[in-house]
């Protein structure tokens, strides 16, 4: 059984505001900051590094919670912990060799960061960039991209739930393509762990980028790389240091094994331990109760606001995730967002920038975006409608 009360009781943040910006920031249990704050204290007792020393038992189980989570192998060498899900999904598209004539195909909801990634490394390569168009639903047109495959193909960039609405996108129809001419595929999991089912054995997927922050509740400055672990071990990342490898003699080094590879040596030990507290949190909760409850909220969220006169509901897609995006009329959506703020009800606005081929293609230069976590109740939301509807 779910128990609202507690997870509210866990969050005190959720009882001074109605917090809807879980695909932003979300609000960390009790036990994240508890966590955090004890090892700071350690730290100001024996100093960082023998307090590290102290927990590094405790840092592998992040990884290990990690891969119970998404259903990975090996997790000393399939998963790299990182400060964001950007540095991770950039550290594996740099070690993707790239030549003249390559192609790399991306999707209409890409977010910027892996766009200008893939468009720097373009100009520096020669390779090609290419966008799979999305079907009438809004989400990847299987057809065309089946389509633009052929052996040029080196990486097929998904992102499984875009920045700016309640899309999910098929990934293993797209795995399943890709791989046939041999392309790899790199997935975007920034807005889905957390909420959204992700098993990555079943998918097939051959990396995946994911942030701490978001849906799974963990500090700021957190996130992971998941690598297939015989893929990793066939990659150089572009940069390295002590950590990810070990000098040998005046002129050699040794790259680590596996992951390993992608994680530097420095790092907030604070801040992974926090990280590891969210997911066995989460994974004591219970994730596929977690994900009934976000979507449940999600829904009931998007049905209400629906049948507000003044509201235009803008998610695509057949599956929708915990993201709720929409406009009001005749009133901007940073003045929307801040309007809201003064009555403590927390949104955030998705500007075109953040998805420039999507929103671009649908004529919207920004919107609303809401994003109920399982501590968000009922009334919560029915209150938020309410003032939506003042508006």
């Amino acid at each position: 059984m779910f128990d609202l009360e507690r997870v509210r009781e866990d969050t005190p943040g959720c009882r001074e505001t109605v917090f809807l910006d879980s695909a932003g920031s979300s609000l960390p249990p009790q036990v994240v900051v508890e966590t955090m704050v004890d090892h700071l204290r350690r730290e100001t007792q024996i100093g960082g590094y023998r307090a590290g020393s102290e927990r590094l038992e405790d840092l592998a189980e992040v990884k290990r919670s990690i891969a119970t989570l998404l259903n990975a192998a090996e997790p000393a060498t399939s998963i790299a912990l990182s400060d964001s899900a950007s540095r991770s999904w950039t550290d594996f598209f740099y070690a993707v060799p790239l030549h003249a004539g390559d192609r790399v195909l991306i999707s209409e909801v890409e977010y910027a960061s892996n766009a200008i990634a893939v468009l720097q490394r373009a100009r520096a390569t020669g390779a090609i960039v290419d966008v799979i168009p999305s079907d009438s639903t809004g989400q990847i047109d299987l057809t065309a991209l089946e389509s633009l495959l052929d052996d040029r193909v080196r990486l097929v960039s998904l992102v499984h739930a875009p920045t700016n609405g309640g899309l999910v996108n098929p990934v293993a129809e797209v795995v399943e393509l890709a791989h046939r001419v041999g392309a790899l595929v790199l997935l975007d999991a920034c807005q889905s762990v957390g909420q959204l089912p992700v098993d990555v054995a079943a998918l097939g997927v051959d990396a995946l980028s994911a942030t701490g922050r978001k849906w799974l509740r963990a500090p700021r400055g957190t996130g992971f790389l998941y690598v297939r672990a015989e893929l990793a071990a066939a990659l150089q990342p572009a940069t390295l240091d002590l950590g990810s490898a070990a000098w040998t003699a005046a002129d050699e080094y040794t790259v680590a094994a596996g992951a390993a590879r992608f994680e530097f040596w420095e790092h907030d030990v604070a801040a992974r331990l926090g990280f590891g507290a969210a997911l066995r949190y989460l994974l004591d909760l219970g994730p596929d109760t977690v994900y009934a409850q976000v979507a449940e909220r999600a829904d009931y969220l998007r049905t209400s606001l629906a049948e507000l006169p003044n509201v235009t509901p803008l998610d695509l897609g057949n599956h929708r995730s915990g993201i709720v995006s929409f406009t009001v009329a005749g009133v901007e959506p940073e003045n929307v967002r801040d309007r809201l703020a003064a009555d403590n009800m927390i949104v955030t606005v998705s500007h075109r920038s953040s998805t420039l081929l999507d929103m671009t293609a649908r004529g919207i230069s920004a919107l609303v975006r809401a994003s109920p976590h399982y501590f968000v109740s009922h009334d919560d939301l029915d209150s938020f409608v309410a003032a939506v509807a003042c508006l």
